[in-house]
């Protein structure tokens, strides 16, 4: 079974670089469809309290068969739980739900900033860190001026940001910053709920490779040392899509695809969403 590379974050911790996301993968089917990824060989998997899924992203990490400590785990704090007590309370559930000892990373979902202190709900990402139960911490959806704010009243820095990346929205500032402080970047959406597949550049670097257009983005993705994690509800996508550490891009074909951005977002801007 081929082996995912690992990156190491800034406390230590080893995570794989492609995961398998679960977002609107309906409660009743996650099991099921996580089962599936483990099976092909995913390792890590992201799940988040607003997704509704939890529950079965647990049952299916128990039922694999596989070592616990051969998994990654990531969840999300919900956008109702942003004051101290609330934010404690919400990680008690989602360990609840999952059925697990402990979770690999938990992330702010979105910082809110109209909605409370996120640095209130950070330090109490800190409380759950020093607990023990959770081994790295981070964020999701962070700009770099939220990231300058937290830096100001906290001690941990976050292990990851996961924000919005693929070719038409790269993300370049935002992963420069965090890589300078030492935030791996996550991607999500990183075929941008498929609107880059029909792409005549993206069509024509997978041409040239004899991939998939879901492939070669991935690829792209992984060589730009992004963390990701594609989401499908197929066996035959999933498979597709951990199929991606036979081959490179070039450094045209990365240009290539690395030139479509043009900043367009697929899901909400952190600066205006209010959850």
């Amino acid at each position: 079974m081929t082996a995912v590379p690992a990156l190491t974050l800034n406390n230590g911790v080893r995570i794989p670089q492609l995961g398998f996301g679960t977002y609107q993968i309906p409660p009743e089917e996650t099991r099921e469809t996580t089962l599936v990824a483990l099976e092909t060989g995913y390792r890590h998997i992201d799940t988040a309290e607003m997704y509704g899924n939890e529950k079965g992203v647990g049952q299916a990490v128990r039922d694999c068969g596989i070592d616990r400590a051969d998994l990654f785990v990531t969840s999300k704090l919900d956008n109702h739980a942003h004051a101290r007590d609330d934010a404690l309370r919400a990680f008690d559930t989602t360990m609840r739900e999952l059925g697990l000892d402990y979770l690999d990373l938990f992330l702010i979902h979105w910082p809110l900033p109209g909605r409370g202190d996120f640095v209130e709900t950070w330090k109490a990402l800190e409380e759950i860190y020093r607990s023990g139960r959770v081994k790295a911490i981070g964020v999701s959806n962070f700009q770099p001026h939220h990231l300058r704010r937290l830096s100001q009243g906290s001690d941990v820095v976050p292990a990851v940001n996961q924000i919005e990346v693929h070719p038409y929205l790269t993300q370049d500032d935002v992963r420069a910053f965090g890589t300078e402080r030492g935030i791996a970047t996550e991607a999500w959406s990183p075929i941008a709920r498929g609107k880059v597949l029909d792409d005549p550049a993206v069509e024509r670097v997978a041409r040239a490779a004899g991939r998939t257009p879901a492939q070669v983005v991935l690829r792209w993705h992984l060589q730009r040392g992004d963390i990701v994690f594609p989401k499908s509800a197929t066996r035959k996508r999933i498979e597709q899509n951990f199929d991606v550490f036979d081959f490179a891009l070039d450094e045209g074909a990365m240009g290539q695809i690395s030139a479509l951005n043009r900043d367009e977002r697929t899901g909400p801007d952190p600066d205006r969403f209010t959850g």
